[in-house]
This record gives structure tokens, sequence and C-alpha cells, in this order.
């Protein structure tokens, strides 16, 4: 099985749960165009003031997509 990257954007401030609600939308549309392997996408409030959208992608695709989408920071993916 090949290795999965968890590319994670942050949002801040008092309307970080709605953008990064919103940019999965965004993350969730790359996916259908340009057919990723995968298509695990999401995100999660960490606090009221701090939220996260994510997308995992296969460690083939990670640079090619890193590039494209400028995330803030990646994480090895663990379901």
């Amino acid at each position: 099985m090949n290795r999965q990257i968890k590319l994670i954007w942050d949002f801040r401030g008092p309307a970080a749960l709605k953008t990064a609600e919103h940019h999965v939308k965004h993350l969730n549309e790359f996916i259908a165009v340009e057919k990723t392997a995968l298509n695990i996408t999401g995100f999660k409030e960490l606090n009221d003031m701090y939220s996260i959208a994510f997308m995992v992608v296969e460690e083939k695709e990670m640079i090619t997509v890193r590039d494209l989408l400028k995330p803030h920071r990646g994480e090895v993916y663990t379901p």
C-alpha cells in the first residue's frame, strides 16, 4: 500500500469554520477535475478561532497537488 499524505490548510479568526467548510467544496471540485487517486477531504474545528480543511493524496501525487494548491502543511495520513 502506498503512503498517503494529508495536506492541511489552516484558517484562523471568527469565520475560520465557515472558511474551512467552504474550502472543502473547492478541494472536492479539484478532485473531480483532476481525477486524483483518492477523494478524502474534510474540515475540523479545533477551537472557536481555528479550523482546518484537509485533503488526502497518494504520496506519488503529493508534489503536483502541493504545487497547485499550496497547502500550509502536510503529514502522513493514518485512517
